[in-house]
């Protein structure tokens, strides 16, 4: 781990960021940082507790003078998302997040950065195992596999926490302040379809799209960035309906939290169509190219000739089904809040898109800030992929958290933010899965709140951490915990 992280103030927060980077994390696979996270509480002598999902929870008494102010829970979540260029080498399982300083920002090798929400985590630790800093009694929760079904959140029991106040540590602008988020679920179509011999007279190409930014499926989602999958969708149904193009494989995008950046397909066509395919493939792509010029910069799609012919491709009948759900399902902004400006209600993410060996996967992620609205988008995609004979499963369904203008929180935060900066934070509600509004189904009384340091690029490769942002919102963490309101 580069020492230039550990020299970088605040040390206590970038010191435990660094040690917590060490450790591998997965979503589904939080064995390691779980087993790190009870050690570290156990060491310091504090009552630690793993329940029976795996989430740890951590208590330390108030510093002296601070017993009488309310009981906080201070919560981030331990998983991360792992996505990696295509040209890097790294073994998320086993290797730690590779770190550099680059201007303000801190940055990964190739790889996410894992701030999401590791600076989070690293806030807490810094504070359970400070001797210095004034706060109330805490509550430290640290859940699991947020990034892939927030399951930490919706099996924590209720009773295992008495706090009445919650700062969720995972808001990724240092100049807002989160009151409600957008719920989600999983849509998941599936099918099986017959393979067909490859005719002869055919010859093989590989399509691939990549060099797209991707991001977050909700933050980012309002953006225009470029889907992979809707690109590729885009390219083979013109290829199909010119040139008879035939799908053996398709491989596109990977977490549904995540706007695909890659897609790879390996198709055939006959033979006399090989040049003008090209060069009707060519002037498609220079198109796609053009639209997406300013968001898009680097975005690449390549045709190449294989050295061997896929041995057998898709039912027709299939394929055109296939490609006709994909280009009718939604993908991007369904619909803008009437209630609050400038927030994205309802969105859905075309995520992964899989057909090999005779079955097809079609992964979403919808969201929403108002649940009628998220079953409503969820029912047109699921009737987009039913139409060509799909099974459609909605899945790891998670609530909203309804924004409460009232917090008595929201008040002392805004008050200290103002203080502090010179100018109002925005209040907002975000267009992504926070966990309060999970959390709140098992303690509706407890008073929510949600900021953070800035991080772009969450989910992505691209993603950073800003060093400056940083300093600001310890600043800010450290004021807060001397202003929790007293007891009543």
């Amino acid at each position: 781990m580069s020492q230039e992280i550990r020299n970088l103030e605040p040390k206590a927060l970038w010191n435990k960021f660094a040690d917590l980077n060490a450790v591998p994390r997965p979503s589904k696979k939080e064995e390691r940082v779980i087993a790190f996270m009870m050690e570290f509480g156990q060491k310091l002598g504090l009552p630690t507790v793993k329940d029976h999902v795996g989430n740890v929870i951590i208590k330390k008494p108030a510093t002296p003078g601070m017993e009488n102010r309310k009981t906080i829970v201070m919560q981030s979540h331990l998983d991360m998302v792992h996505q990696k260029n295509n040209d890097t080498n790294f073994d998320f399982d086993t290797q730690g997040i590779e770190m550099y300083v680059d201007g303000d920002w801190v940055r990964a090798k190739g790889t996410t950065l894992g701030a999401d929400n590791g600076l989070g985590v690293a806030t807490i630790m810094a504070i359970l195992e400070s001797t210095d800093i004034p706060h109330p009694a805490i509550e430290a929760l640290f859940t699991i596999d947020e990034e892939t079904g927030m399951t930490g959140a919706m099996g924590l029991q209720g009773g295992m926490l008495d706090g009445e106040i919650l700062l969720n540590l995972d808001t990724e602008e240092d100049d807002e302040i989160d009151i409600g988020c957008a719920g989600g679920v999983d849509v998941t179509a599936t099918r099986s379809y017959n393979e067909e011999e490859t005719p002869e007279g055919s010859v093989g190409y590989t399509i691939t799209v990549k060099g797209l930014k991707g991001g977050h499926s909700g933050m980012d989602i309002h953006k225009g960035l470029g889907n992979a999958n809707k690109i590729m969708n885009r390219l083979l149904f013109d290829g199909f309906e010119n040139f008879g193009l035939q799908i053996s494989e398709i491989s596109g995008g990977s977490l549904r939290n995540a706007i695909p950046r890659e897609s790879v397909a390996k198709v055939i066509i006959a033979a006399i169509y090989d040049e003008a395919f090209v060069f009707d493939m060519q002037e498609i792509i220079n198109e796609i190219k053009a639209e997406f010029k300013t968001m898009e910069p680097n975005l690449t799609i390549e045709i190449v000739k294989s050295d061997s012919t896929p041995a057998k491709v898709m039912d027709l009948g299939v394929q055109e089904g296939l490609l006709r759900a994909i280009y009718t399902a939604h993908n991007g902004v369904y619909r803008m809040s009437a209630d609050m400006a400038d927030l994205v209600e309802t969105s859905n993410n075309i995520a992964r898109v899989i057909v090999k060996d005779g079955e097809i996967s079609i992964q979403n992620l919808t969201r929403s800030s108002v649940e009628t609205s998220k079953f409503d988008l969820a029912n047109a995609l699921r009737s987009a992929y039913e139409l060509f004979g799909c099974e459609v499963e909605f899945g790891g369904s998670y609530p909203g958290w309804t924004p409460n203008v009232n917090s008595e929180i929201l008040d002392v935060l805004t008050s200290i933010y103002e203080k502090q900066n010179g100018a109002k934070p925005n209040v907002v509600a975000c267009h992504a899965g926070l966990e309060c509004g999970i959390l709140g189904t098992n303690y509706p009384n407890m008073d929510m709140i949600s900021f953070g340091p800035t991080i772009h690029g969450a989910h992505s490769p691209d993603e950073r951490a800003s060093i400056s942002s940083a300093q600001k919102y310890w600043k800010f963490v450290l004021e807060i915990l001397q202003n929790i309101p007293v007891k009543k």
